[in-house]
């Protein structure tokens, strides 16, 4: 199977890498910057792919023009921490840049060299459900989840007429740098469940919203 996930370098990206290398997949991780840890997995690393810039990611993604793609997971993502007394219009911006329009158009730009019955994940969070909102605050974060879940549900009514399921997905809360590694599992164990529910993604439930250990989450 030939996989390709965004955001490889590290936290959960770097975790899916491994755990598709290890059952034999042939994985493309793209990144800004690649670390030692990636290039030692034995995937095909591209960088120089930002997701933020609509404008280069054709160019930066051209060297998957030629690969027949299983599964694309969407996983880069950024965390901003606003308040209602302490917020940037910047930050919010580029979450929503990075999170909601980032997958939506890596997933256009590659649309070409998805196989039949390809797969696409969008790794989201359950801080983007209106339902789940306990807490208030990250009001970029939620915005931003909460738009690419929105994306991920018209890719898959765009998308099933192709026969690609589309799967929006919310890891737990891991222990990654992005949470200064607080959380409640580990990466690896994040991504051995998230691909569990990708195995379980089919066009029957294109479209849905499921934390990685498999409840259904509430929009």
């Amino acid at each position: 199977m030939n996989v390709v996930i965004t955001g490889g370098n590290r936290g959960i990206g770097l975790a899916l890498v491994n755990a598709c290398i290890t059952r034999g997949d042939t994985v493309y991780a793209t990144c800004r910057n690649s670390c030692d840890d990636l290039n030692a997995t034995g995937a095909t690393v591209i960088t120089g792919v930002d997701v933020s810039r609509p404008d280069a990611l054709p160019q930066a993604l051209a060297p998957l023009g030629d690969v027949a793609i299983d599964l694309l997971i969407n996983n880069a993502g950024v965390l901003g921490r606003e308040t209602l007394e302490d917020w940037d219009p910047n930050t919010i911006d580029y979450q929503f840049r990075v999170n909601a329009l980032g997958p939506l158009l890596v997933t256009q730009t590659l649309l070409p060299a998805l196989s039949n019955k390809a797969k696409v994940a969008m790794i989201t969070s359950r801080m983007g459900s209106m339902q789940d909102n306990g807490s208030g605050g990250y009001y970029g974060y939620r915005m931003s989840k909460a738009a690419l879940n929105a994306a991920g549900v018209s890719l898959a009514r765009d998308l099933a007429p192709k026969g690609i399921a589309v799967g929006l997905f919310h890891p737990g809360y891991v222990q990654t740098e992005m949470v200064n590694n607080n959380g409640d599992i580990d990466a690896a164990t994040a991504a051995a469940r998230l691909l569990a529910r990708i195995e379980e993604l089919s066009l029957d439930n294109t479209g849905s919203f499921v934390h990685s250990n498999g409840d259904p989450l509430p929009w």
